[in-house]
C-alpha cells in the first residue's frame, strides 16, 4: 500500500537514504531541507511524487507553516519523520553561548514544533504516526556531546509523554535510536574552540578519537535505513528501536547499570515515605 511521509533534514545522510528508499518503492515524500539542490536529481528521476519545502526547524513559525503547507499539498500524510538535528563537539565549559543556543533550537525545540504542528493533521484526519529519530545518545552519555545528548534525552522524554496523550487519537510513536553509523555525521559537526585544561581528560581522549578517524563505527547507513522503514511500516512497533550491535551493547549496559544502582537504594527510597 502506498504511504505518503514527510521527513525533515534530507539533504544527506539517513534523511537522503530514507526519501530515495521510499520513492523507489513507490511512495509519495515531501521532504524538508535548509537549501535546496540536494535532492534535485531524485526530483527529476521521481517528479511529482516528491515535494521538496525549504525549511530551518530552528524558525517556529517555518515549522508550523511548512507542515499546513505539506498536509494542505498531499491531503494526507501516513508518517512524519523527524530527522533534521545535527552534533555539537565540545566539553560543556568550551561552548559558546550560541551554539548551545543553536543545538537546542534545532534538535530539541525543533523537533517538539515539528510534532505539536502536526498533531492537529494527524488527529482530523484520524490518525497516523511520528517518527522521531534519536540516538543511541538517547539513552547513554559520552564525554564532548553533552549538549547533544541533552536534546535528545530531552526528546525522547517529550516523545514518551506525548505519545500516552495522543494514543486515543490514532497515533502512536517511534523513537529510532541508532549506534555511529557510517554517515556524514561526523563532518557535520558543530566544534568548540578546544581549552588546553581538557587535553588530558576523557573529553580530550574523545576529541582525538574523532580527530584521527578512530572513533568505532559499526552501523551500515542503508541497513539502517531499511530498519527505520520496516519499524515504521510495523503495526505495532516498540516505542524505542535500537539499532546497531554497538548501540544494543552500549544502551543495554548503561540500562543494566541504571537499574542495580536503583535496587540498591531502595530502602533509602522507601524510607522517606509519609508515616502512615
Amino acid at each position: 500500500m502506498t504511504k505518503t511521509w514527510l521527513i525533515t533534514g534530507t539533504s544527506s545522510g539517513l534523511g537522503r537514504l530514507l526519501v530515495e528508499k521510499l520513492l523507489e518503492r513507490g511512495d509519495r515524500v515531501v521532504a524538508t531541507l535548509r537549501k535546496t539542490g540536494p535532492l534535485d536529481d531524485l526530483q527529476q528521476r521521481y517528479g511529482e511524487r516528491l515535494s521538496q519545502a525549504t525549511l530551518d526547524v530552528a524558525d517556529t513559525r517555518q515549522v508550523h507553516a511548512a507542515v499546513a503547507q505539506a498536509f494542505e499539498r498531499m491531503g494526507r500524510i501516513d508518517v512524519v519523520v523527524s530527522n533534521a538535528a545535527y552534533g555539537l563537539f565540545g566539553a560543556a565549559e568550551e561552548l559558546s553561548d550560541s551554539q548551545i543556543e543553536r543545538q537546542i533550537a534545532t534538535n530539541l525545540t525543533g523537533s517538539i514544533q515539528l510534532i505539536r504542528a502536526a498533531l492537529l493533521h494527524l488527529r482530523r484526519q484520524g490518525g497516523g504516526r511520528i517518527v522521531q529519530v534519536s540516538s543511541e545518545g538517547g539513552q547513554i552519555a559520552y564525554p564532548n556531546f553533552s549538549l547533544y545528548h541533552a536534546t535528545k534525552w530531552g526528546i525522547e522524554g517529550f516523545v514518551e509523554s506525548v505519545a500516552k496523550e495522543v494514543a486515543p487519537f490514532g497515533i502512536d510513536f517511534v523513537i529510532v535510536e541508532p549506534g555511529p553509523t557510517a554517515t556524514k555525521f561526523a563532518t557535520g559537526l558543530d566544534h568548540a574552540t578546544p581549552m588546553p585544561e581538557y587535553d588530558d581528560t576523557p573529553a580530550g581522549e574523545v576529541r582525538r578519537m574523532v580527530a584521527t578517524n578512530t572513533f568505532k563505527i559499526r552501523g551500515d547507513a542503508g541497513k539502517t535505513v531499511d530498519a527505520m522503514i520496516a519499524a515504521a511500516d510495523a503495526a505495532h512497533p516498540a516505542l524505542r528501536v535500537t539499532l546497531g550491535s554497538g548501540a544494543y551493547e552500549s544502551v543495554g549496559a548503561a540500562l543494566r547499570e541504571r537499574l542495580r544502582v536503583l535496587e540498591a537504594q531502595k530502602d533509602v527510597a522507601c524510607s522517606v515515605d509519609a508515616d502512615q
